[in-house]
C-alpha cells in the first residue's frame, strides 16, 4: 500500500486534514495545529496523520510546540545518529509525529536535543514520548548541564505523568546559550522500540 502513495498524495492529504481537530475525549486541552512540517526522516505514505492505533490518545497530541511553556526542542530539530523511522501511528506526541529506532541497530542510534536557553539558572527537564508494551523499558538518557552530565534509564512503557505526554527527568543547573543538550540513545534496549519525540526545559527554583 505504501508504495502506491506518492509524495504529492501525502502532501495533499496533510494539507486537507491539517486544520481538523480530533475530538476531545477528556478535559485535557487540545492545542492548535501547526503548519505542516515534514520531518527529514519522514517516509511518504507511512502512517499518514489521522491513521492511529488509539484515537482516544489523539486528543493529547500537541501540534504546535511553540504554545508549550519553557523551551521545547522537537525531534524535527534533533541531531540524529543512525537510521530512525518517522511515525504518527501511536499518539500522543508533540508536533507532526515522533521517531522510533525501528528496533534495530542497537547501540548505534541517538537523537540529541540542543536548546538555546535565554538565561543561566535551574531548569526542570521533561521528555515527551508515546507509550505501549512495545516500547523500551531501559531507554538511555544523557543530560548535559552546568555541573557535568547525568545519565539515567527510563521506562517508555509507562504513561508520562504530565497530561500523559511529558515526564520529568530532573532539575539541573544550566548555562545560558547552546552549551548543553539531552541525548536519547538505544544502547541495551534489545527487543523493544526506543521513542524520540520532544524535550522541554522549564525554569524552576534553585535546587539544594
Amino acid at each position: 500500500i505504501t508504495s502506491q502513495i506518492t509524495r504529492g498524495d501525502f502532501i495533499r492529504f496533510v494539507h486537507k486534514h491539517s486544520m481538523r481537530t480530533p475530538p476531545a475525549t477528556d478535559n485535557r486541552t487540545l492545542l492548535p495545529h501547526a503548519a505542516p512540517r515534514f520531518h527529514p526522516a519522514a517516509v511518504p505514505g507511512t502512517h499518514p496523520p489521522g491513521e492511529v492505533d488509539n484515537q482516544q490518545l489523539a486528543a493529547i497530541v500537541v501540534r504546535n510546540s511553540e504554545v508549550l511553556p519553557g523551551i521545547v526542542v522537537d525531534d524535527c530539530d534533533a541531531h540524529l545518529e543512525g537510521d530512525w523511522q518517522y511515525s504518527t501511528h501511536t499518539p500522543p506526541y508533540v508536533g507532526r509525529g515522533y521517531l522510533h529506532d525501528r528496533n534495530t541497530g542497537k547501540g548505534r542510534k541517538s537523537a540529541t536535543y540542543q536548546p538555546s536557553l535565554p538565561a543561566a539558572g535551574w531548569y526542570e527537564v521533561r521528555l515527551s514520548h508515546c507509550h505501549n508494551i512495545r516500547r523500551s523499558t531501559n531507554t538511555l538518557i544523557t543530560i548535559s548541564h552546568a555541573d557535568g552530565e547525568t545519565t539515567l534509564r527510563i521506562n517508555q512503557q509507562q504513561t508520562p505523568e504530565h497530561a500523559g505526554l511529558f515526564r520529568t527527568l530532573g532539575s539541573f543547573r544550566f548555562n545560558a546559550g547552546q552549551q548543553h543538550w539531552v541525548r536519547i540513545a538505544n544502547a541495551d534496549t534489545e527487543g523493544k522500540y526506543v521513542i524520540a519525540d520532544a524535550v522541554q526545559w522549564l525554569p524552576t527554583a534553585p535546587q539544594e
